[in-house]
């Protein structure tokens, strides 16, 4: 189940998703509201486990889930309502063992151009132990996936 969950994500190499900006997600002076970034990372990232096979259902079924150790964002161009926003998601390293992994998104309005980037570090842990979730699949299910760094486990 998990080994498909990353073929599908080293097969794409990266996930794209649009994204529909909302009038709440602006700010007093019309742009989008720099928490709003965060919460469009958490969507796209939500919605590959989503449509991969990794339900909340099934994440608490087998007691783990995802967390974050760390995320930041640098913005490069603001966002205003009604722009087209494409972002994608992309693993960019990880240690050997998969316990702990980064991930980029990279936040693209019309044109091409470069909005913002978001950079996560992250695991999967037993939600019961708060322990990193290590299993033998996940080792063999990342190795495909092209990455810039492999720490070791």
């Amino acid at each position: 189940m998990w080994g498909i969950f990353f073929f599908y994500l080293a097969l794409s190499m990266a996930y794209l998703r649009q994204i529909q900006i909302r009038w709440g997600d602006l700010d007093p002076n019309f742009h989008v509201r720099h928490s709003a970034y965060y919460d469009y990372g958490a969507f796209v990232r939500v919605s590959f486990f989503n449509e991969h096979g990794m339900t909340p259902t099934l994440l608490q079924a087998h007691h783990i889930g995802p967390i974050l150790f760390k995320e930041s964002c640098t913005f490069r161009r603001e966002l205003h309502f009604g722009d087209e926003l494409t972002i994608s998601i992309q693993v960019t390293r990880s240690k050997t063992d998969y316990s702990r992994w980064s991930m980029r998104h990279e936040l693209v309005k019309q044109e091409n151009i470069l909005a913002a980037v978001i950079e996560i570090d992250g695991a999967i842990i037993h939600t019961n132990a708060s322990l990193p979730y290590r299993q033998p699949f996940f080792s063999h299910a990342w190795r495909p996936f092209p990455k810039r760094l492999i720490l070791p486990g």
